[in-house]
């Protein structure tokens, strides 16, 4: 607007909120709610009169407000953790308890609650339940799950799952992976988010509490493709996996816990089946009909052999057998116990699930419970031991019933 020279220039409102409000140059904007900071009722944070608006507009036409360039005022401030854009709690929170008892060889999960869940269904709500997998591992032989709660985004389980065998090797590098679904009758259930506890960070007979964010599955694409955070998850995951099946280390199919007593009065080996844990699945319906074999070797008149029941459709069954070996202590020193675990079929030959052979060749936690109880007669001593894929020689050439 031109004028005299002396005469006061003057501008009307329409030029003025168009003089102060235009932005310039175009810039990246965050999020769209930091120009449309949410203030709290108050004779501050209410809203002034028309005239107020120049001043309250005229800090966005020289750039992003002050909480994007790191600065905050007193107004501000007490609203920094509201916005309801923050990504991080998207999935929703899942609360949860681990407790490792180093005694009985067993990890006790508890799972809670869980809080804003994504919808998942048409209602806007979800029926959401639990998952657990320890990794490495066969997923369907370790697997343990929840009950359903129906329509809710807050659902409230409060169960307690338990993982038994799980050896104190095991709490060093296995992973605790928890996953949340949706489930839907009348299609697949739906993956809403997962957590993954690394068991080291469990100390013995100590309960540990979580309350975390829940996590997008970690896409495992080329390292070409992936940002640089996931490509270092990928290689962690990698070398996890390579570490679990190094040179020299079998597939792990399940566990078993044996008892081992040397009776001088019986002047024999007392061998006890107690119970398997999480085997490998070996039928269709996702179970197998377990039972258990054992041999010691050398057995030159073949009289060695000793076979439990058959347990149907599990994949955690309990025994509780005894087998008796008569024999000198000295003898025995020279003897290997061999231990198989097979899936019973009618009329087919039976699957092999995982051995495990504890004798003067063995190593680790075999060998020291065979030590052990040659050390220590009359004395009964329980050991958890992995099941792995590796068939000995002459249990494979003995026919499978």
């Amino acid at each position: 607007m031109r004028g005299r020279r002396g005469d006061r220039m003057t501008i009307n409102i329409q030029e003025h909120m168009a003089i102060n409000v235009c932005p310039g140059p175009i810039r990246p904007i965050h999020q769209i709610s930091d120009y449309f900071p949410r203030r709290a009722p108050g004779p501050e944070g209410g809203h002034g009169g028309f005239g107020e608006a120049p001043a309250r507009l005229a800090p966005l036409a020289l750039g992003p407000p002050a909480a994007l360039r790191g600065a905050t005022t007193p107004e501000d401030g007490a609203e920094v953790d509201s916005y309801d854009s923050d990504d991080a709690t998207a999935l929703g929170m899942l609360e949860f308890d681990l407790l490792y008892d180093q005694a009985s060889c067993t990890l006790h999960c508890s799972i809670l609650r869980a809080k804003g869940l994504k919808p998942m269904d048409f209602n806007g709500l979800a029926d959401p339940y639990v998952k657990l997998h320890l990794l490495p591992g066969a997923c369907k032989a370790n697997k343990l799950k929840t009950k359903t709660q129906r329509n809710t985004l807050n659902p409230v389980w409060n169960e307690d799952l338990t993982y038994s065998g799980i050896t104190g090797d095991d709490i060093s590098h296995k992973v605790l992976r928890i996953s949340v679904c949706d489930e839907d009758k009348l299609s697949h259930n739906e993956f809403i988010g997962e957590i993954r506890v690394p068991l080291r960070r469990l100390k013995p007979s100590q309960k540990k509490h979580f309350n975390i964010c829940l996590e997008r599955q970690v896409p495992l694409a080329s390292p070409s493709s992936m940002s640089a955070a996931l490509r270092g998850i990928s290689c962690y995951l990698k070398e996890l996996e390579q570490v679990e099946q190094g040179p020299g280390l079998l597939e792990e199919r399940g566990r078993i816990l044996l008892s081992l007593s040397y009776s001088s009065p019986r002047r024999g080996l007392l061998v006890g089946i107690v119970r398997c844990a999480h085997l490998a699945a070996m039928d269709v319906n996702g179970f197998s009909d377990p039972y258990v074999k054992t041999y010691l070797r050398p057995d030159v008149d073949k009289k060695s052999k000793h076979k439990t029941c058959v347990k149907k459709k599990t994949l955690n069954p309990e025994f509780n057998e005894e087998f008796f070996y008569e024999m000198d202590l000295s003898a025995l020193a020279t003897k290997t116990l061999e231990v198989t675990v097979w899936d019973y079929d009618i009329g087919k030959s039976n699957d092999f699930i995982g051995g495990v052979s504890l004798g003067p060749g063995a190593r680790g936690e075999a060998w020291k419970h065979w030590t052990d109880c040659l050390q220590q007669p009359d004395s009964t001593l329980e050991r958890w031991h992995t099941l792995t894929s590796e068939l000995p020689a002459a249990a494979g050439a003995l026919p499978s019933a």
